[in-house]
């Protein structure tokens, strides 16, 4: 039986990848900070990505290791740095230990421009040490991710429910569904997967060119049967609602300046010649059909 060792097994795309890595037999290893439930076909591995002798014992014997964990906000570029750089350069450093050589890396859109913010830098960052490890590496760049249990779409579309949706002032973007990005993550799991080591793709759900932020509300009325009409707000004021979400919850705020530079960048759509090969994985999810799943999930 293939073992999968995996960081970030916990959250929102790494719990739907561990169902799916289970579904398809796989034997499971799985870095957590808490303790969990006992589970058939997973054995959990008590610690963090700065523990390095939980990260020895999460990927000793292992023939493939799943890096998902990362940080998406802290207070500043050493938080980024810690979570996304150093953390997988322990990552790397225990497979080398290990002599484990497989290595599938979530990474971001975000990689693209290391210059737009330090959340964008830290994951650029990740991925040249991955580059550089010597590793028989695959890595995968998805854009933003949703589900059902993705609490950051839900918040958002709990707002659109209202017919008003906040938007960055211009600019298109991708979409995956968390299922069909765990797709391609066990996929690459298996031994096929390994014919494309030294690869780097870009996933989506097929839509050409994304979709505008004024098409995405359009997408979201239709997940909830009424108009939502966009409102796009300028970056000084998104900046604005930054400082004073600092101001209120300090380095737990979720609105950072970083994330606004990150949010009204223009452009985050797939590059078409980055997708997978069609023969190896091909999404099944639009954004219709995905939005309406989440829409039906909402808890008043």
């Amino acid at each position: 039986m293939r073992v999968v060792a995996v960081t970030g097994a916990t959250g929102f795309v790494g719990g739907e990848t561990l169902d799916q890595l289970l579904d398809a037999g796989f034997a499971v290893r799985a870095l957590a900070r808490r303790a969990q439930p006992e589970r058939a076909g997973v054995t959990w591995v008590a610690g963090a990505l700065d523990d390095p002798a939980a990260l020895d014992d999460l990927v000793r014997g292992a023939d493939v290791v799943l890096h998902i964990a990362g940080v998406v906000n802290a207070p500043d570029r050493a938080g980024f740095e810690a979570g996304n750089g150093q953390g997988t350069a322990h990552v790397i450093a225990a497979m080398g230990q290990a002599g484990v050589k497989r290595l599938v890396h979530v990474s971001s859109f975000a990689a693209r421009n290391p210059q737009l913010s330090d959340y964008c830098w830290s994951k650029h960052l990740a991925e040249e040490k991955v580059r550089a490890s010597g590793l028989d590496w695959t890595i995968l760049r998805p854009p933003a991710v949703y589900g059902p249990r993705d609490t950051e779409f839900i918040e958002v579309m709990k707002v659109a429910r209202h017919g008003l949706m906040p938007v960055p002032p211009t600019g298109r973007a991708s979409l995956i569904h968390v299922r069909d990005l765990a797709r391609v993550l066990v996929s690459l799991c298996g031994e096929a997967g390994a014919a494309y080591a030294g690869q780097t793709w870009e996933v989506d759900d097929g839509a050409p060119n994304g979709l505008s932020h004024i098409e995405l509300a359009a997408a979201f009325g239709r997940a909830l049967n009424r108009r939502v009409i966009p409102l796009p707000l300028p970056q000084g004021l998104l900046m604005l609602f930054a400082r004073g979400d600092r101001l209120v919850r300090g380095p737990r705020a979720k609105l950072t300046k970083d994330r606004v530079r990150y949010m009204c960048h223009p452009d985050w759509v797939i590059d078409p010649a980055k997708r997978p090969p069609a023969n190896f994985w091909q999404p099944r999810i639009s954004a219709d059909e995905g939005l309406a799943e989440v829409a039906a999930s909402l808890v008043n």
